[in-house]
């Protein structure tokens, strides 16, 4: 066995599962305070993706003003994209918002592709180095760096969250939407925002994806791909998020590792997290980390 291959898929799985976590976190965000899972959630990481890259390209901004600049529209985007497409569906029944959700992914995936063209775009380059050696290991720097940026993002929804006033008033939101407005909190506004963190920080991976691999529609499968990881921490749990991040990015490699050295099944970096999810959601149908609902009848 390659043990030094397998440690080096292990390493890259940590790393992009930070990411996986990190755009879970989105997920959760988005169905605590609103109760709708967002399946435009991977168009997030798309389009902040080529708003970088047209950033860089066409105006030629140093990247850390066209990454800043991105997060911003981002975050006004998804304000506005939660004001005018979903607010007026407040009331209906959730299904009907899951497919608006789901016609906004298409819509969205089209859009791009008209705009920017189909033939998928390298991304300039932000680093003098694209990698480094560590304990004998080949790390990409966009790598490193997203790791940095993942652990902030995970800090700061943590302070967020347990200090802030408006993390509060979510945190209330998500508990009973009845019992926070009759306390004074804005739902909609909370609402909004909620559409506008996971926008901004959806982005964010793609941004640091679309350095390493390019910026292409198949940016757009990553919120697919995080579906699993979401579903086995807990729809509802950002610690489940960002566990089941990490899961699912060490299981994809190690998983293909072994398909090509042994099993010669092929595809499996992309339909293994599946099945292990079926597996556990046989034992723990609520995910690792999810809250179990009791009905009583």
């Amino acid at each position: 066995m390659n043990f030094e291959l397998l440690t080096q898929l292990i390493v890259n799985g940590l790393i992009v599962g930070l990411l996986y976590g990190v755009v879970g976190m989105c997920f959760v965000l988005v169905y605590k305070s609103t109760q709708i899972v967002n399946f435009a959630q991977g168009e997030f990481l798309l389009i902040g993706a080529w708003i970088c890259w047209a950033l860089l390209i066409y105006l030629e901004l140093p990247f850390i003003v066209g990454f800043l600049l991105t997060m911003v529209f981002m975050a006004v985007f998804g304000i506005l994209l939660q004001m005018i497409v979903l607010r007026p569906m407040i009331g209906e029944p959730i299904i009907s918002v899951i497919m608006v959700t789901i016609g906004l992914s298409i819509f969205f995936q089209a859009l791009m592709k008209w705009i920017f063209g189909v033939s998928a775009q390298s991304f300039p380059k932000v680093f003098e180095t694209e990698s480094i050696q560590i304990l004998g290991l080949n790390i990409e720097v966009a790598y490193l760096m997203s790791t940095v940026i993942a652990l902030i993002i995970m800090v700061a929804f943590y302070l967020f969250f347990k200090y802030s006033k408006y993390g509060l008033a979510m945190r209330a939101t998500a508990f009973d939407q009845q019992i926070a407005q009759s306390l004074g909190i804005s739902v909609k506004q909370v609402f909004a925002m909620s559409w506008g963190i996971a926008a901004t920080v959806s982005a964010t991976a793609g941004v640091v994806i679309a350095m390493v691999s390019g910026v292409s529609s198949s940016l757009s499968m990553m919120g697919i791909k995080v579906f699993p990881a979401v579903i086995l921490g807990g729809l509802d749990s950002i610690v489940g998020a960002i566990v089941g991040g990490l899961i699912i990015g060490v299981l994809e490699n190690v998983a293909e590792f072994f398909d090509s050295q042994y099993l010669q099944i092929g595809n499996m970096y992309d339909i293994a997290p599946f099945y292990v999810l079926l597996i556990i959601l046989w034992f723990k149908p609520y995910g690792l980390f999810g809250t179990k609902d009791i009905e009583r009848i």
